[in-house]
């Protein structure tokens, strides 16, 4: 089941073990310019032990999503999740438990783009005016090695889309058409709050 409600540690990794903070690459390393290669087991324990990382390091920075190449990482893997309190209103947008998101693939359904504020573990400081598709749906692999597809809107569309684009070489900035949308975060709070 891809959905780790509660997770904690995968099976085989003790309860007691040290967790690992891993570092986070920043704008600029190539690591995080290139295409991520595919995992062609899902279930290899390898994987499952980079999952357990990079979850307490996504925990720990704190984030709502984490790829596998922000940690120097060049493979296919995603993991985030949705709070409430980060949903908008529109129909598919509700909390979504930690999930883990491997070889994914993602089909836009419809032309509609929203612009919305995204800040990245590997852009610190800043945040940008991003337009992302409002809905979508996606596929991909858990842990378990099967195969499983949502549909998401609003904001669980938009970090689905913000992970994945890591897997591509792809940071927000990228997907800006206006730069003047980017800023430092305080200095975005303090002109939005006008």
């Amino acid at each position: 089941m891809p959905v780790l409600t509660g997770f904690s540690r995968p099976p085989g990794r003790p309860i007691l073990s040290v967790m690992a903070i891993l570092k986070i690459a920043r704008m600029g390393h190539p690591v995080l310019a290139r295409r991520a290669e595919p995992v062609p087991d899902p279930t290899a324990p390898e994987i499952r032990a980079l999952v357990a990382d990079m979850v307490d390091t996504m925990i720990d920075a704190p984030g709502t999503g984490l790829a596998a190449p922000q940690v120097h990482v060049p493979l296919r893997v995603v993991v985030f999740l949705v709070r409430k309190e980060r949903c908008t209103d529109l129909p598919g947008d509700g909390p979504v438990d930690l999930t883990v998101l491997i070889n994914p693939e993602l089909t836009p359904l419809g032309a509609e783009t929203d612009k919305g504020w995204e800040g990245c573990l590997s852009v610190p400081g800043l945040t940008g005016n991003v337009p992302r598709h409002r809905r979508l749906r996606y596929a991909g692999y858990g842990l378990d090695g099967k195969r499983f597809e949502r549909e998401a809107a609003g904001f669980h569309a938009r970090v689905v889309q913000h992970e994945c684009d890591h897997l591509d070489g792809i940071l927000y900035p990228q997907r800006m058409a206006d730069l003047g949308e980017l800023g430092f975060v305080e200095e975005i709070r303090k002109r939005e709050a006008l």
